[in-house]
């Protein structure tokens, strides 16, 4: 069946506009880059909006009005999609972050706007929501290199490190259990290609069926395949 496509409105896409204007790029680029953040946010300031804008385009036909979301690991690159969620759709979004300045950051620019980010392990969180984002996190490279390497097929067989794989393993698998926890079934699941095989493997051991819809979409900063994956439903 042909999903009919839907696009924001211009209020939404003028509050996505006014938020990338308002952010403090010379303070987020030493978070998002050991060196070279000015040039980094040069690159890719347009291209965020841009992508993360037609993520949110996707998702607007996706969402049902007035529902809830979880996001793990929220930056600059979901900002067009909170907007969406909470402007376009009036749906309760809670958007766990770890990096205490990007945090302060986020919710300055944010501030006229009914979005927050949450300086929280997004695994404690409690309630239901129908729909979680998890993009670009459980492949992480600054908190589980051994893991990222492998998830996208760069693990060196000679320097691979298995001790420090295991634990990290560990981490993810239990985040993934404590945030699909938390999802209502039927639900919708926003991650990446690479990162569906731990949404595929929940499924699995509790026997719930789930459909990877084929269409993908750039993530606006790493530039990893987004996709859609429905809990629930075979």
């Amino acid at each position: 069946m042909t999903r009919k496509q839907a696009t924001i409105g211009s209020l939404t896409r003028r509050a996505i506009k006014d938020i990338f204007a308002g952010l403090d790029y010379a303070r987020l680029g030493p978070i998002y880059c050991d060196v070279g953040g000015d040039e980094f946010w040069k690159a890719k300031r347009g291209l965020c909006q841009r992508l993360g804008t037609r993520v949110a385009d996707a998702l607007l036909s996706r969402l049902t009005p007035g529902g809830a979301s979880l996001y793990v690991g929220a930056g600059v690159a979901e900002l067009p999609v909170l907007a969406m969620e909470t402007i376009e759709l009036g749906r309760r979004v809670a958007a766990y972050n770890l990096r205490r300045e990007e945090v302060r950051l986020l919710n300055r620019a944010c501030a006229t706007y009914p979005i927050r980010f949450l300086h929280q392990d997004a695994g404690t969180v409690r309630g239901r929501v129908d729909h979680l984002w998890l993009v670009s996190v459980l492949n992480d490279p600054e908190r589980f290199p051994e893991l990222s390497v492998l998830s996208y097929g760069q693990a060196n067989p000679v320097t691979f490190n298995a001790r420090k794989f295991l634990p990290q393993q560990r981490t993810v698998a239990t985040l993934v259990h404590r945030c699909l926890g938390r999802l209502r079934v039927p639900g919708l699941v926003t991650t990446t290609v690479e990162e569906a095989v731990w949404v595929a493997e929940w499924c699995h051991r509790r026997g719930i069926p789930y459909r990877i819809e084929q269409q993908t979409f750039a993530s606006p900063t790493v530039g990893d395949p987004i996709c859609f994956i429905w809990i629930g439903s075979g």
